[in-house]
């Protein structure tokens, strides 16, 4: 088959979990099709929507088709993208066309497969259509002490106060004007969402909770949607040796984001009880990497002390550069992930993950079998299982030796057999089709 992906952003530029799972997937689908990857880059010093070409730095044979977008990323539909997109579908003729994001690219390029019947898969990886800002959290919450609040569901003016605030002129005569201008707004853009999404042949969920939210609270039918876990180059997993002579140590690994909650983390380890590591890695976001590192020296100087900042690191290289060098992972997100993948790295190379006891999260990490659970955005309660671990190593060696809790050798889902599962959704929709 002639596969073109579509995701908003691709490895090493941008490297969060959607962007792995697309580059790991077109890797593995790329030993027996040709695939192509639309994608995007925000270079300023290029004119929006210029495109050019290069190669996965891994396998040369999946091309990339980059556009440029550092000044119209906001928006969520530009008809220069979709003039773009209807270029490369008419150049290549994929047979179909599999979606990882639409973020920072344009919701109607959809338009431009549908109008061509090609076949249109599309892998949910957050609530970004149901949610214009993806993670459900409220930038500017009722409480303005409580930082990135958690959002309940989707509403036009809510949308508009609690998060589109910051585009308003901040007259106070102009308050309302400036609400109902976004509240329609929103409005807009959650109509057009739903005659996109009309559009798709099926939605990929990579969790059953995040299957569940979608058909529950969207509205896709079930005939719509199939839950699918990702799959993982398996071999990249292998040969963990943990370093010896050190302290009990967690690591983190992401992006140093609010979303991510490493600020509850840093603020959970300073709690603990005893000698204690703590290495986080992740590419630095300016301010935000500072500001954390700010709150790490708040603490008492002993735990500062045992906090390590550590650089990004590469997928391939993550069982020598970060797992050799944890005994536990932490996955201390604030918003309510789906399917992390840091989740199912660290299951697979049997190392235990304390993570909250909600969403996907807790859907993979079984409280007291692979891992622990706490109670959501409760620091305190992340900091009691963390001990728990600290105090008693053989607990955690006991805990992460189970693995994956839904096989019963503890394995991921391995890439081969996953492909084999796209394939099959591949060739349904192109009998519909």
């Amino acid at each position: 088959m002639r596969i073109l992906q579509v995701i908003h952003g691709y490895p090493m530029r941008y490297n969060a979990g959607s962007e792995v799972y697309t580059q790991t997937l077109s890797q593995g689908l790329a030993q027996r099709h040709e695939v192509h990857v639309f994608t995007r880059e925000e270079n300023a010093f290029a004119a929006d929507f210029t495109m050019r070409e290069e190669c996965d730095a891994e396998q040369p044979q999946i091309k990339l088709h980059i556009i440029n977008i550092p000044n119209y990323k906001d928006r969520y539909r530009h008809t220069q993208v979709d003039q773009c997109f209807a270029e490369l579908l008419d150049s290549l003729q994929p047979e179909v066309v599999h979606v990882g994001h639409l973020n920072h690219l344009s919701t109607s390029l959809l338009e431009q497969a549908a109008q061509r019947n090609i076949p249109i898969v599309y892998t949910l990886h957050d609530y970004w259509l149901m949610c214009p800002r993806g993670q459900f959290m409220q930038m500017f919450p009722e409480n303005p002490h409580n930082l990135w609040a958690a959002c309940e569901g989707q509403a036009d003016r809510k949308c508009a106060e609690r998060c589109y605030a910051r585009y308003f002129s901040g007259a106070e005569a102009e308050y309302e004007q400036d609400v109902q201008y976004w509240t329609d707004w929103v409005a807009r853009r959650m109509a057009h969402v739903r005659n996109m999404v009309d559009l798709v042949d099926i939605f990929i969920a990579p969790a059953q909770y995040l299957y569940n939210r979608y058909r529950d609270d969207f509205g896709l039918p079930e005939t719509q949607l199939r839950y699918l876990d990702y799959g993982f180059d398996v071999s990249r997993l292998q040969g963990r040796e943990r370093v010896a002579g050190e302290p009990f140590t967690f690591g983190y690994i992401g992006t140093h984001i609010p979303a991510k909650g490493i600020h509850q983390l840093i603020q959970a380890f300073g709690q603990l009880k005893g000698e204690a590591k703590l290495r986080i890695w992740g590419r630095p976001r300016g301010q935000d990497t500072a500001a954390l590192q700010a709150l790490a020296q708040a603490l008492p100087a002993d735990k500062t002390a045992q906090i390590e900042w550590r650089s990004e690191y590469r997928n391939q290289q993550i069982v020598q550069d970060v797992f050799n060098h944890v005994d536990a992972i932490v996955v201390p997100s604030v918003w309510v992930e789906n399917s992390p993948l840091v989740i199912h790295e660290a299951l697979q190379v049997r190392v235990p993950v304390i993570t909250a006891n909600t969403g996907g999260m807790a859907e993979y990490v079984h409280h007291q079998v692979n891992g622990l659970c706490f109670a959501h955005r409760n620091p305190d309660a992340m900091a009691m299982q963390m001990q728990r671990l600290r105090d008693n190593p053989a607990l955690a060696q006991r805990l992460g030796q189970r693995g994956y809790a839904q096989s019963e050798n503890g394995d991921i889902p391995d890439l081969a057999a996953h492909v084999q599962d796209i394939e099959a959704i591949y060739r349904e929709v192109l009998q519909h089709g």
